[in-house]
């Protein structure tokens, strides 16, 4: 995805084919919230002249983000379509319309801007379906467990019956301090 102006120039009246499928495994460095990423389909042509260079792409993979509601791990598939448009000198950029960018050290690299689009492509949300809801949320950890409503609903039964009358709490306290002698 890296190519240098003379490697574009021997494509210069001919359409050049974009084919490539790009590891960006780095972007899960970037955005913590990216656990997975499949290899980055990038599609396009490159139409090129002599201080211009527009690449249209299409760009497509697989991501997988944690669930907004119960964090468990949901395959986000993406699709990008764009142009991107180099030139050779500051002039030429500042009288175009679209997004553009300058040509530095004469070589043209579309990868960062690759990652960019799909750093742009992750939701602010995003659910899990109900179905894998309950198989793949972790129902404990340390010092909690998720408790169904019965057994929440038994366990403050089970604590109000182990309350002490507040007129007995002095008898209570006598046979506390009969077992501890």
């Amino acid at each position: 995805m890296k190519w240098t102006i003379h490697q574009l120039h021997q494509f210069r009246h001919k359409e050049m084919a974009i084919d490539e499928y790009v590891d960006v495994s780095d972007l899960k460095e970037i955005d913590k919230l990216i656990r997975d990423i499949s290899l980055v389909h990038v599609q396009g042509k490159a139409d090129i002249g002599s201080t211009k260079f527009t690449f249209r792409l299409q760009v497509s993979g697989t991501m997988v983000l944690p669930c907004s509601r119960t964090l468990v791990d949901v395959p986000y598939s993406f699709s990008v379509e764009t142009t991107e448009t180099f030139f050779m000198n500051d002039y030429d950029a500042v009288s175009a319309e679209e997004d553009t960018h300058l040509v530095k050290n004469d070589t043209i690299d579309l990868l960062p801007i690759v990652k960019e689009l799909i750093l742009l492509e992750i939701p602010i949300q995003i659910f899990a379906e109900e179905g894998t809801v309950q198989d793949g949320a972790p129902q404990s950890g340390e010092g909690w467990e998720v408790m169904k409503e019965e057994q929440w609903n038994a366990m403050i039964e089970e604590r109000e019956k182990q309350k002490v009358d507040p007129r007995l709490a002095a008898l209570a306290k006598f046979f506390d301090q009969g077992e501890n002698e």
